[in-house]
């Protein structure tokens, strides 16, 4: 299997383990996709629509996602911006934060303590982004599908791979392949259970147990942060 599909395949076990965490993130990601598409209608809004979709697969509340929705369309709402942050952990492992805030300064200043406390340092934009290919994701209902045949339509698109997880086929593909590839799909009317974006490391490096412990630490406080939406690193434990 493809590099990208089994680094993101780990993150979404933990991530998704986490629901109310899960839920804050999707919010956040409606009201984004709102405020920067201009509507709310995802008909016309192919974000939001990809954001919805995500939603489903989460089994977000439908009254959460009205909420968020109404949220994103009160004109007295704050805007949320994503705002990324780079830095290194214990053992010199990279890491890559996102975040989405409606308060930078507050951002800035819990972000770089949750790396100071923990055997980290916050880095400058361009410091460790380098060490990651960005990719899109689209996980497809599989059923009824050939893996093979998919790959040969949605080559030209972008699809770099296509792997199979049960019932499910993911494609994977650069992050400017993210449009063409939905309309793509869409046309072809294929259920897309969820999709997204992802950062997947160009090397990794390898820990001890002990080492382990002293990164994850530092994961687990910046994931626990309520303007985090996902963190990405380079570690491999020793363990894998």
């Amino acid at each position: 299997m493809g590099r990208a599909f089994e680094f993101r395949k780990e993150r979404k076990m933990k991530r998704w383990a986490a629901m109310s965490k899960i839920f804050s993130r999707l919010n956040k990601d409606i009201i984004i996709a709102i405020k920067d598409g201009g509507n709310a209608d995802p008909e016309t809004n192919s974000t939001l629509r990809a954001v919805l979709q995500n939603c489903k697969a989460a089994n977000m509340p439908k009254d959460n996602i009205a909420r968020a929705i109404k949220k994103a369309t009160d004109k007295d709402t704050s805007n949320y911006k994503e705002v990324t942050f780079e830095g290194y952990g214990p053992h010199g492992v990279a890491v890559f934060v996102e975040t989405a805030t409606d308060n930078n300064n507050r951002t800035v200043a819990s972000i770089r303590s949750d790396f100071s406390h923990n055997g980290g340092n916050l880095g400058t934009t361009g410091n460790v982004e380098f060490l990651f290919n960005r990719v899109c994701f689209f996980n497809v209902k599989g059923e009824g599908q050939d893996a093979e045949d998919l790959e040969l339509e949605l080559i030209d698109y972008g699809a770099e791979e296509i792997e199979v997880d049960g019932d499910t086929i993911i494609v994977t593909a650069p992050f400017g392949s993210f449009g063409g590839l939905q309309k793509k799909l869409e046309e072809m009317n294929l259920e897309i259970e969820e999709s997204g974006f992802d950062r997947y490391p160009t090397t990794t490096s390898e820990l001890n147990a002990e080492q382990t412990l002293e990164v994850e630490k530092l994961i687990e406080k910046l994931e626990e942060n309520d303007d985090v939406q996902s963190v990405f690193h380079t570690m491999s434990s020793s363990s894998d």
